[in-house]
């Protein structure tokens, strides 16, 4: 949508605007309709989707720092995903409000500090909001779990999901085993999960 937006002629931003409104979403950011206790998935990007987190080890850092922070306001981690560019993490919270504040701090503090490290403070924007969608049930988590384990291969990082270590696959892998692993996807795979927001 904020990449779209720009690109739009006046009357086009006006009417996107008028929509957004009448729905009583924000007017220029991801809306969150479900404030309630629940499963989310949680998805954040760099803005305009530039690399800030190529260097593996800026994304090893950043991935402990995303986890404890949201473990520290009771969310309950069950999945999650870093990239160079954005994040996929799928968790139970007492509520979004708490998930809200919690990335608002670790974005600005992230942004501080590669900025700083980067040489580009005061001239380059890191993190665009953070979208979340409800999860309804066990299929539609299993799908949204494949679907995070799978995204390194769906964005060509890899071609091997075990090959990418900043995913929650290997928990998984030790707790379930690869049969497990396995049996889910070809029971619940993501098809075409995340088509329009992930692509």
């Amino acid at each position: 949508m904020p990449y779209d937006y720009r690109k739009m002629t006046p009357a086009e931003r006006a009417e996107v605007v008028k929509q957004r409104r009448d729905q009583g979403y924000p007017f220029h950011a991801p809306p969150h309709p479900f404030r309630q206790a629940g499963c989310y998935l949680i998805t954040a990007a760099v803005f305009e989707h530039v690399s800030v987190m190529s260097n593996p080890a800026r994304r090893s850092e950043f991935e402990r720092d995303l986890l404890v922070s949201l473990a520290s306001v009771g969310a309950g981690i069950d999945g999650w995903v870093v990239l160079p560019n954005h994040y996929h993490v799928l968790l139970n919270v007492p509520s979004l409000d708490c998930i809200s504040h919690a990335l608002k701090l670790l974005h600005g503090h992230t942004s501080q500090k590669w900025n700083l490290e980067d040489r580009l403070t005061g001239k380059r924007r890191v993190w665009y909001k953070f979208a979340d969608r409800g999860i309804r049930d066990e299929a539609h988590f299993l799908r949204a779990l494949n679907y995070i384990h799978y995204n390194p291969v769906k964005h060509n990082y890899t071609v091997d999901v075990y090959e990418w270590q900043w995913s929650s696959l290997f928990l998984y892998y030790e707790e379930k085993g690869r049969d497990w692993l396995r049996e889910t996807w070809l029971a619940n795979p993501p098809g075409d999960f995340g088509k329009d927001w992930d692509d």
